[in-house]
Parts: C-alpha cells; sequence; structure tokens
C-alpha cells in the first residue's frame, strides 16, 4: 500500500475509535440520564439521523471543495459536538446530549466516506484490498475505543464526561492525520453541469440496489445488537468491563477481517463473500439465543461483527461497478443515505425493544433484515444468471 492508504488507515481507526466510544458510552449515559429508560438509545439514533441528514451537504462539499477540505470540516464539527456532549452529561441534560449527538452525525457523514476515498487512492486492481485495508483500520479503534471509554468513565466528578473530552483530541489528531493525504484534484464541472446520469436511473440498477442492500441492512443488523448489547449486559447484571470486553471483541471482528475480505472478494467474488455475511449473522442469532452469559455475547457479538464486515466490504466493492467518477458523489451519498436510515431505524428501536419486550425478543426480531438480506442477495444471483449483468463491468 502506500503512503496516502496508510494515512486513510489511521483516519479510518480514529473515526472507529470516535464511533465506538459513542456506542458504549451513549446507552449507558442515556439510561441514566433519561426521562424514560426506552429512550436510553436516542442519543445513538440522533448520531445516525444527523449522519442521515448530513448525506446531502457531504455530498456538495465534496464536489465543491474535494475530499480534504470536507473531510477537514467534518473533524471540527467532531471537536465541538463532543465538548458540547460532555457539557450535556456534566449538567445531565439529556435533550441536550441528543442534540450535541445530531451536530456530531455530520462527522460521520464524511467518515463513510473514508473507505471510498481510499479506493479513489489505489490503482484499479488493487480497488478491493484498499476497500478491505482502510476498513480494517477500524481494529485500532475496536481496541483503543472501549479501552478509552472504561478508562474515562470516572474521570471527573461525573461518569463518561471524560470519555467525551477525549473525543475531542481524537478528532484534533485525525485532522493532522487527513491534512498530509494527497487527494486527487477535484474534476473540473462539465458544461452545462452535467453530472452523468440521473440518480434515479443509478438505483435502479441492479448491481446498485444489491450493493446497497448488503450495506445498510448488514449495517442496521449490527447495529441493532451492538447497541442494545451493553444495555442487554446491565439489565442481565454484567458489569460494565465485561460489556467493554465484548464490544472489544465485537469490532475485532468488525475490522480484523479487513486484513483478508479484499482477497476474497478478488478470488471468490462480491456476492459469495455477502453470502457468507448472511449465514455468519444468522448463527449469531443462534447463540445469542441459546443463553445470557458473558460468553454468549463475546461470541455473537464477534460473528456479527465479522458478518457485517463482509457484507458492508462486498457491498462497497461491487458498488464500484454501478456509477462513472462524475457520478460518484451522488451515488457514494445515496448508498450511505440508505445506511443511515437504517442505522436510525435499529438504533431507536434496539434501546425500546431491549428495555421492554428483552434480549431475546430483539435477536428473533433482527432475523427479518437477515433474511430480506439474503433473499435479495439471492435475487441477484439469479438475475446475473439469467445472463442479463449490471452495471458496469462484472459485479459479481
Amino acid at each position: 500500500m502506500n503512503r496516502n492508504l496508510w494515512l486513510m488507515v489511521a483516519a479510518q481507526a480514529l473515526f472507529m475509535t470516535n464511533n465506538i466510544v459513542f456506542v458504549a458510552v451513549n446507552g449507558l449515559v442515556g439510561l441514566s440520564i433519561a426521562p424514560y429508560a426506552w429512550l436510553a438509545t436516542l442519543p445513538i439514533m440522533g448520531y445516525v439521523v444527523g449522519g442521515a441528514v448530513s448525506t446531502g451537504p457531504v455530498a456538495w462539499t465534496q464536489a465543491r471543495w474535494g475530499r480534504r477540505v470536507s473531510f477537514q470540516i467534518g473533524l471540527v464539527v467532531a471537536c465541538l459536538s463532543s465538548l458540547l456532549a460532555a457539557w450535556a452529561v456534566y449538567t445531565s441534560n439529556f435533550w441536550l446530549l441528543v442534540v450535541a449527538t445530531v451536530i456530531a452525525g455530520y462527522y460521520s457523514a464524511n467518515g463513510q466516506l473514508y473507505r471510498f476515498a481510499a479506493a479513489e487512492l489505489a490503482k484499479p486492481n488493487y480497488r478491493e484490498r484498499a476497500v478491505s485495508m482502510v476498513l480494517a483500520g477500524g481494529i485500532i479503534g475496536g481496541v483503543l475505543g472501549p479501552n478509552l471509554a472504561k478508562w474515562a468513565q470516572h474521570t471527573g466528578s461525573v461518569p463518561f464526561v471524560g470519555a467525551y473530552a477525549a473525543l475531542t483530541v481524537v478528532a484534533l489528531v485525525a485532522m493532522l492525520v487527513v491534512a498530509q493525504v494527497e487527494f486527487p484534484p477535484v474534476p473540473p464541472k462539465q458544461k452545462g453541469g452535467a453530472g452523468g446520469r440521473p440518480l434515479s436511473e443509478i438505483m435502479r440498477q441492479p448491481v446498485f440496489i444489491v450493493s446497497t442492500a448488503a450495506a445498510a441492512f448488514g449495517y442496521g443488523v449490527m447495529n441493532l445488537l451492538m447497541a442494545a448489547s451493553p444495555i442487554a449486559m446491565k439489565i442481565c447484571g454484567h458489569p460494565f468491563a465485561d460489556a467493554a470486553l465484548v464490544l472489544e471483541w465485537h469490532i475485532i471482528g468488525m475490522f480484523a477481517p479487513g486484513f483478508f475480505t479484499g482477497h476474497l472478494i478478488k478470488r471468490f467474488g462480491a456476492i459469495p463473500v455477502m453470502a457468507a455475511g448472511v449465514v455468519l449473522n444468522l448463527i449469531c442469532i443462534g447463540i445469542a439465543l441459546e443463553g445470557i452469559e458473558v460468553a454468549n455475547f463475546v461470541v455473537s457479538m464477534f460473528l456479527v461483527g465479522v458478518g457485517w464486515n463482509f457484507l458492508f466490504t462486498a457491498g462497497t466493492a461491487i458498488s464500484l461497478n454501478a456509477y462513472r467518477p462524475e457520478e460518484k458523489d451522488k451515488a457514494q451519498g445515496a448508498i450511505n443515505f440508505c445506511v443511515f436510515l437504517m442505522m436510525m431505524a435499529s438504533s431507536l428501536s434496539s434501546g425500546a425493544l431491549v428495555t421492554t419486550q428483552g434480549w431475546r425478543l430483539l435477536n428473533h426480531i433482527s432475523l427479518v433484515p437477515v433474511m430480506i438480506t439474503g433473499v435479495i442477495v439471492l435475487w441477484y444471483v439469479l438475475y446475473v444468471l439469467r445472463g442479463r449483468g449490471g452495471g458496469r463491468g462484472s459485479p459479481a
């Protein structure tokens, strides 16, 4: 890998550190200061909502000023929103915390584009591996994030205030990293403002549908279970240290496969890797339903992490066949918007379900998006086998 890709790996690691601390802390803080227990994961949902509504503005800044400026704006927002969240927790202001996480979503919308930026920084025959390796950078965040949250739990007079304050430092370091990346120049605008095909035409392609479904439903299932697991473990009587351990192994499952997922996609194709992700999600749910011991949480959360990696990486790789260079901003924005919508639904429902219906029913419900993903993957396979293809090139 070249120097730019290694820098993007570092940026991804810091981005995931931010995300993991948010997931580890927001639900528990929400549970302690929310007016109603079922609103506990609303701060997590706020982060997702902020990301969803920011996809349009971020796509505009990316097209107007390029990757570096847009990414740096996102990191400035990350600094300010982290400080606001710290103040909200210090003053026990639940709704201000929700506002802070909504604002932080702008950073998330930028960070979700790191994987696409990595593909642009790599040679054409290395794009799949570049996406996979940059996502693998999240394993550093998987180790740093839970330990940062655990260390900062009792730093200061109010629990977890230190965790949000520490994220400001993380964002500042990320700004220094991104500043060193040499991104491709912003392509000149075509006369008449032409930007390729209409988005509706791009989105109707089977390759776009299957890639977006894999990324969105894969993220939705993972987020549904991950956001609920710290709360479920607390309800089951497990200490926060055990929840941090589970989250650590979950993140390892999410990103450690990044060191070889690209090779699997290159050798077997994106669709078989997606199918493997669906199977792993089913196994995860089966193990989660077997019991509530720490081992059940560790293994199930690890497997859903690997399943997410297969679905998200393969979905990203195959999506590169769905659009032309001049269409990338709107196409990538549309994919991420669908991902954020699914994350938004799963973030709110996870808290409501686990606090009112329990961990077991939540896992049963998670079977629905897993099966939908499997049906869409099978539909695409049949579509390709009929000889009609989809997108540009050979996506499968």
